[in-house]
C-alpha cells in the first residue's frame, strides 16, 4: 500500500492523535475537515511534516482522492451532546452521505476502510458490561438520536459494502475517551468538570451522579484503532477501558487533582442520557490482544496538565 492513510474528521480531537500515530508510522496523512467541531489548530503541529496534507473539505460531499489512498478512515462526525444537539442535520448527513461517500472513495482505490462508531449505538443499555452482540436500546426519535442512530446507520453502511462489494471494512466502537485536544467545555464530563474546577466555577452533574462512565485514555484507544486497521476482522469490535466508575467519583477525583475548591451542583438528568456505560473488551483483547494500560489516576493528570495551559489556569 503506497497511498496515503486519508482521515476524514482528522482535525478532531481524536483524528488529530490518529495522524500523528499513523505519521509516526512513516506513513502519508491527507486529512479532510469540514471544521464544524474539528479545529486546525488540533494539527498545527503537524503542518509542517511534508508527509501531512490538511484539506477543508465536508465529506458529505463527493471528494475525488488522488492519490488514491491506501486506507480511510471515516472519523468525520460531531461527537459530543452539544456539538451534535446544535447540528443534528450536518451529524445525521455525515453518518448517512458521508459514510456512503468514504466508502466510494475506498472503494474506487480498493482500500480498506475503518469506520470509528461508537458506545452510544448501545443507547441507554439495558445490558452491562456491553458486548457487540448487544442490540442496544435507543430511540430512534429522541434528541440523541441524531447521533446514535446516524451511527447505527452508518455500520450498517459499512457491513453492506463488504458484502455487496467485499470491501475491506472494519468498525470499532468508541466508548469514552478523553486526553489532552479534547477542547475545555465540551460538554463530555472530564473536560466540562476539568474546566470548571480551574476556574473555581461549581462543577455540574447532571442526574443524581450514580450513572456510570468507562473512560480510555486516548493513547490506548488509538493504538487500539491502529491495531483493528490492521487486522483482518470486520465486525464491530469494542474498544474502550472497562475500569467503570461514577460520575460523583470522576468529580471527586478531578477536585483532588486540580486543588480545587469548586462545589458540586446538581441539574436534572438529560432525555435518553444512558445510566450505566462499559465496554466488554473480549473480542479486542482476543482479536488485538489489546486491553488499556493507562488508568484514570494516570490519565486525569496529564490531561489537568494540558487544560492548565490551555485555558491559562495556575
Amino acid at each position: 500500500m503506497t497511498g496515503p492513510v486519508l482521515i476524514t474528521g482528522g482535525a478532531g480531537f481524536l483524528g488529530s492523535h490518529v495522524c500523528e500515530r499513523f505519521l509516526a508510522q512513516g506513513k502519508e496523512v491527507l486529512c479532510l475537515d469540514n471544521f464544524i467541531t474539528g479545529a486546525a489548530r488540533n494539527v498545527e503541529h503537524l503542518r509542517d511534516d511534508p508527509r501531512f496534507t490538511l484539506v477543508e473539505h465536508d465529506i458529505t460531499k463527493p471528494y475525488a482522492a488522488e492519490p488514491a489512498p491506501s486506507l480511510v478512515v471515516h472519523m468525520a462526525s460531531p461527537a459530543s451532546p452539544p456539538a451534535y444537539l446544535a447540528n443534528p442535520i450536518p451529524t445525521l448527513e455525515v453518518g448517512s452521505v458521508g459514510t456512503i461517500n468514504a466508502l466510494n472513495i475506498a472503494r474506487a482505490a480498493n482500500a480498506p476502510l475503518l469506520l470509528t462508531s461508537t458506545s452510544e449505538v448501545y443507547g441507554d443499555p439495558e445490558v452491562n458490561p456491553q458486548p457487540e452482540s448487544y442490540r442496544g436500546n435507543v430511540s430512534c426519535t429522541g434528541p440523541r438520536s441524531v447521533y446514535d442512530e446516524a451511527k447505527r446507520y452508518a455500520e450498517a453502511a459499512v457491513m453492506a459494502y463488504h458484502r455487496s462489494y467485499g470491501l475491506d471494512t472494519k468498525i470499532v466502537r468508541i466508548f469514552n475517551t478523553y486526553g489532552p485536544r479534547l477542547a475545555p467545555g465540551d460538554g463530555r464530563a472530564i473536560p466540562n468538570f476539568v474546566k470548571q474546577a480551574l476556574e473555581g466555577s461549581p462543577i455540574t452533574i447532571y442526574g443524581d451522579g450514580s450513572q456510570t462512565r468507562s473512560f480510555c485514555y486516548v493513547d490506548d484507544l488509538v493504538r487500539g484503532i491502529l491495531s483493528l486497521a490492521e487486522s483482518d476482522e470486520h465486525d464491530p469490535v469494542n474498544l474502550g477501558n472497562p475500569d467503570e466508575r461514577t460520575i460523583s467519583e470522576l468529580a471527586q477525583l478531578i477536585l483532588e487533582y486540580t486543588g480545587s475548591s469548586s462545589e458540586i451542583v446538581y441539574r436534572d438528568l438529560p432525555e435518553d442520557d444512558p445510566k450505566v456505560r462499559c465496554p466488554d473488551i473480549t473480542r479486542a483483547r482476543q482479536i488485538l490482544s489489546w486491553e488499556p494500560q493507562v488508568p484514570l489516576e494516570e490519565g486525569l493528570p496529564r490531561s489537568i496538565e494540558w487544560y492548565r495551559s490551555e485555558i491559562g489556569a495556575s
